[in-house]
């Protein structure tokens, strides 16, 4: 199995503080820009808004709840397994497709972060494993009528090309990574399911 690990960030109890996986501290700015603590300021790049309006899809039947704030994730039961995460406290669930070699994750925070600086964040961790880690494809899109930020990572870790596709969010109550991830020669071929998984996310009252 792939690393599950790899997009996690490790967040302090301070709004404007994040700290990386190899340990290095960053200051958050509201404009979703971010500098390592010593000072190296990082520009974001204008990211795209996809027009199209994502839906869950009718499959998508259940629905798992974060026990962390008011998110909710609707799958389809016949076609992916899911079971509680134990090897990091902020990781909530590790899903996997039925009989496939794609997998997902879901990583809760109770800290709120601007959207904006979630790019820089993920991008900066999973350098620390795969450090050619690249993103091909970002934009945002609205999910079930909320914002959300997409992005399409790939790079190599431990000689395996692997491909990460995944949603982020955040409001008042906290901030999520919900994350699935392949390797890079099976990412078109699962994209369908891909979508389907993503598109069931969804803010709760």
């Amino acid at each position: 199995m792939l690393l599950s690990c790899l997009l996690i960030i490790s967040l302090s109890q301070a709004q404007q503080k994040a700290v990386t996986e190899t340990g290095e501290e960053v200051i958050l700015f509201d404009d979703g820009t971010w500098e390592y603590k010593n000072g190296e300021h990082i520009e974001e790049t204008e990211i795209p808004t996809n027009s199209k309006k994502f839906e869950k899809d009718e499959n998508s039947t259940f629905l798992l709840k974060s026990t962390k704030f008011n998110v909710g994730f609707w799958l389809n039961p016949k076609i992916w397994s899911f079971k509680k995460s134990t090897d990091n406290p902020d990781s909530e669930y590790e899903l996997q497709l039925k009989g496939g070699d794609l997998y997902g994750i879901i990583i809760s925070e109770k800290v709120h972060i601007p959207l904006e600086t979630m790019k820089s964040i993920a991008l900066e961790n999973g350098k620390s494993v795969a450090p050619d880690l690249k993103i091909v494809k970002e934009e945002y899109r609205t999910v079930n009528g909320f914002k959300v930020l997409l992005l399409q990572m790939n790079g190599t870790m431990q000689g395996i090309k692997v491909s990460y596709y995944s949603y982020y969010f955040s409001n008042t109550n906290g901030t999520v990574q919900f994350v699935t991830y392949t390797s890079q020669n099976l990412i078109d071929s699962y994209s369908s399911e891909i979508e389907k998984l993503l598109n069931g996310f969804v803010e709760l009252n």
